[in-house]
């Protein structure tokens, strides 16, 4: 059985003081909770809209973007120049590739010509397939020249969010069982997931398993993205579990327990960083919903550890 603050029905909330909070106005649980905790509840029951939340406050706060363009601008410029020299001198040749391949193989892609899975499209696929396939070279050359600063960013902008909340080290208490009966769990994960969801497996389906269905439209990102969630989600919140110095089977609890939670905030992550070039901006404003994510859940955490403490 779960703890009683998950709730089943809604009732409505009044517009609070952070402006995001207007994205995801919905009716809340009569399920008596602390006025503070009304509008957490209502967003986390819907994961993914703190990956809107990310990107809103990104491109809002000065003091998240301002601080990453300062720390990423010479590597995207150098990024950017080594791009388009590349583009200019293979952008033929892959096309021409691509025309060859397309034609011997119009089954499998769905591709011909002018068409995409037999509608009609209002330009040639031959140079659609060649623009997609440049614009995720172009974002690996731009991963290659950011690749430490952004991480330095990305680090910078979930403490930046955190203490915009006014949230100090303090704040993360130890961890605290919300369910009255928490699911077994295995703290090693299966071989197919752990295998899916980690660098390697990451590799071997996005270089080899996806490599084809990297030239059509949405299919190899999504795919991609859907096994990528899980493992997106828990490097999201790595920063989370450390700040409550969770163990491998608290975590492992916890993500249970929350399983779709993640998987669908996961889901949406990725599929967001799959874009090519500019989910590379994702990858820095997910950090940001992740820890506005992470910020609800601790607050529900202290709910439940005072419950627990009345009961004793």
């Amino acid at each position: 059985m779960r703890s009683s603050f998950h709730t089943t029905s809604m009732s409505s909330i009044a517009a609070g003081p952070e402006a995001q909070d207007s994205l995801f106005t919905s009716d809340y649980s009569a399920i008596p909770v602390p006025d503070n905790l009304i509008r957490a509840t209502n967003r986390l029951q819907f994961p993914p809209s703190y990956v809107v939340v990310g990107v809103y406050r990104l491109c809002t706060d000065r003091n998240l973007y301002a601080p990453t363009w300062q720390k990423c601008k010479h590597g995207t410029v150098r990024g950017a120049v080594v791009g388009t020299v590349w583009t200019f001198f293979t952008f033929g040749i892959q096309k021409k590739f691509i025309e060859v391949f397309l034609a011997n193989s119009p089954r499998v892609a769905g591709l011909s010509g002018d068409t995409m899975f037999g509608y009609k499209v209002p330009f040639n696929i031959h140079t659609y397939a060649a623009i997609l396939a440049l614009s995720t070279q172009i974002t690996f050359f731009l991963r290659f020249f950011l690749s430490r600063n952004i991480r330095i960013a990305r680090d910078r902008v979930w403490d930046q969010t955190l203490l915009s909340r006014g949230k100090g080290p303090e704040f993360w208490k130890p961890y605290v069982e919300e369910w009255d009966n928490p699911p077994p769990v295995e703290v090693s994960e299966p071989w197919v997931e752990k295998m899916f969801g980690g660098w390697f497996g990451l590799f071997v389906v996005k270089k080899v398993l996806l490599a084809p269905l990297a030239l059509y439209p949405f299919v190899g990102i999504v795919i991609s993205a859907w096994f990528r969630g899980l493992g997106t989600a828990h490097a999201l919140h790595r920063r989370y579990f450390e700040a409550k110095k969770m163990t491998r089977e608290q975590i492992a609890v916890f993500m249970e327990e929350r399983k779709w939670d993640y998987r669908l905030f996961g889901f949406t992550a990725a599929l967001l960083e799959g874009i090519p070039i500019v989910g590379l901006v994702f990858t820095v404003s997910n950090r940001i919903g992740a820890a506005m994510w992470a910020h609800d859940l601790e607050k529900r955490q202290h709910y439940v550890a005072s419950q627990k403490a009345v009961k004793l």
